[in-house]
């Protein structure tokens, strides 16, 4: 073995525990390593060590008092945080954007795809004490099935159409058409394994899980409190005794009660003061590049947005590089219309960019037979942090283009249910998805629940469908290149702007060297993955 490939598995070991301190510095020496060298590798690899025990509070700038407690209605990072922690998956997303086994500790498909087998793993409990069965996986997705599903999830589980266990610890599930990354849907937020009713249904109301920690309170739209479920499968993850979660929309309440350790750890950082915040002592700034995307949906369904030459009005109308610069302060990139990731695998990079541009604004105006637009754009910063500065920026830009947009500011709370999908115009925003059938299928796809955009477009579901049966990667790139095409030129929503994920946390905080990118705050599993140093 190489000297170095040697002392990066001291480290390694001295990580995982199975050997001392003292240990390492003997190794370490004995390759010839000077003491100092050896003592900063120890120092470097026990601060990565987690330790067990205490409580974490974290603040997060979203929730509301009208959040449901069913999981396919979560739509904010509270809730989707909460659902990660006392839930637990068939499948969930490594940090390293891999698919891994949780609940479900193997799987296999049939050649086309269209039949998929998971053995779920022994030993998994809710936190009554009862075992996880395939009954229970098998209701726990039938709650997103059927014509009257008002779940989220309900475009996602679709094509099943048949599911059922055979025997405790399997679930077969049938598809109408095959699905390459079907192990991918239901490691989705909406689509926990929760406990089956004495009649087959999914129990959410009781908010039992099988998660690392368990609720011992939660008041929607203000704070949940959750304690370390003893009996849980990975003794790798949950590392703390118990956790706090509070709703502070403010970004400087947020601020503020990290600072004054009234928090451990705050998410949505107010980016104007993001590097002033950083160079505090005891705070530490995260910055995660992921597929978080600020979107600007219309209500495609309804006028003047029905019209293209609008949308492309519009689209033409917005600096996205003034965005980016005084909203995200950088922290992020341009978008262009659509949802995929440029880190994604099928990320299309010859699509013309986008970029402010008042002749070609005003040129489609006059396809729509106008000469001038007055629109209302609905906003608060409940959507994303800056989210009523950029209606002003956008506002501001627009004039340039004869368009007239009137930035009306909605309150924060009561955002998701009064304003979004509901107002002609507003602001939203998208955690994105690990792979592309999912963001599209979530948010794109004609007639789903969260088709924010109220958008349809035959072309664009005949390819979706194709794209999500076909095994072969080029064929796949092709079709979900034009997929991008067609959302950039054609749909009703503006994505001016990919943003960064940006959190905080102070000393008492450890983490592992590297952040999942798939969600905010390590992948929403900070509470599973995150320890207190002191």
């Amino acid at each position: 073995m190489k000297k170095q490939d040697y002392i990066d598995d001291l480290g390694r070991k001295l990580t995982a525990g199975t050997i001392d301190r003292r240990g390492f510095m003997k190794g370490a020496l004995a390759t010839g390593m000077a003491v100092s060298a050896a003592t900063a590798l120890a120092d470097q690899a026990q601060a990565a060590t987690p330790k067990k025990g205490g409580t974490m509070v974290m603040g997060i700038g979203h929730g509301s008092t009208t959040d449901s407690k069913d999981p396919g209605l979560f739509e904010n990072d509270f809730t989707i945080s909460l659902t990660h922690s006392y839930n637990g998956y068939l499948t969930q997303i490594a940090a390293d954007g891999s698919l891994e086994p949780s609940v479900a500790e193997s799987w296999e498909s049939s050649p086309d795809a269209k039949v998929w087998t998971f053995k779920l793993r022994d030993g998994v409990e809710f936190h009554n004490g009862k075992s996880v069965t395939a009954d229970d996986v098998v209701a726990s997705i039938n709650h997103h099935r059927g014509e009257d599903s008002t779940s989220a999830a309900a475009p996602l589980v679709s094509a099943v159409t048949d599911i059922k266990a055979d025997g405790k610890n399997t679930v077969v599930v049938t598809l109408g058409a095959g699905n390459a990354d079907f192990p991918f849907i239901v490691h989705d937020y909406h689509i926990p394994v929760m406990q089956a009713t004495s009649d087959g249904k999914m129990d959410y109301a009781s908010e039992i899980g099988c998660g690392a920690y368990k609720i011992d309170h939660y008041d929607t739209g203000v704070s949940a409190e959750l304690s370390k479920h003893a009996n849980h499968w990975d003794s790798s993850v949950g590392h703390l005794d118990g956790a706090q979660m509070l709703v502070l929309h403010d970004p400087n309440a947020r601020t503020a009660a990290l600072v004054s350790g009234d928090c451990d750890s705050i998410d949505r950082v107010d980016l104007k003061t993001a590097g002033l915040l950083g160079r505090k002592p005891g705070v530490n700034l995260h910055k995660v590049d992921g597929t978080q995307h600020y979107t600007f949906p219309m209500r495609g369904d309804q006028a003047p947005w029905n019209d293209n030459n609008i949308r492309m009005a519009l689209k033409y109308a917005c600096d996205r590089q003034e965005m980016v610069d005084k909203i995200l302060f950088g922290y992020g990139a341009v978008g262009n219309d659509h949802p995929i990731g440029s880190g994604q695998r099928f990320f299309n990079t010859e699509l013309e960019q986008k970029t402010f541009d008042p002749d070609k604004s005003k040129y489609y105006l006059k396809q729509a037979g106008l000469d001038s637009l007055s629109v209302d754009l609905s906003v608060a910063d409940a959507a994303f942090a800056g989210a009523i500065d950029a209606g002003v920026l956008y506002q501001n830009s627009a004039k340039k283009c004869g368009i007239s947009i009137n930035v009306i500011r909605e309150p924060s709370d009561g955002y998701w249910s009064d304003v979004w999908m509901n107002k002609g115009w507003c602001a939203s925003y998208w955690g994105g998805r690990p792979v592309e059938d999912l963001m599209f299928s979530t948010a794109y796809e004609s007639g789903v629940a969260w088709n924010e955009a109220f958008w349809s477009n035959a072309r664009f579901d005949e390819l979706l469908i194709a794209a999500r049966a076909e095994l072969d990667q080029d064929k796949r790139r092709e079709m979900y290149w034009e997929m991008q095409d067609i959302c950039a030129n054609d749909c009703s929503t503006v994505i001016p702007m990919f943003a960064s994920y940006v959190f905080a946390t102070n000393d008492s905080v450890g983490h592992p060297d590297t952040f999942a990118t798939n969600w905010d705050k390590d992948g929403h599993r900070w509470m599973e993955r995150w320890w207190k140093k002191s």
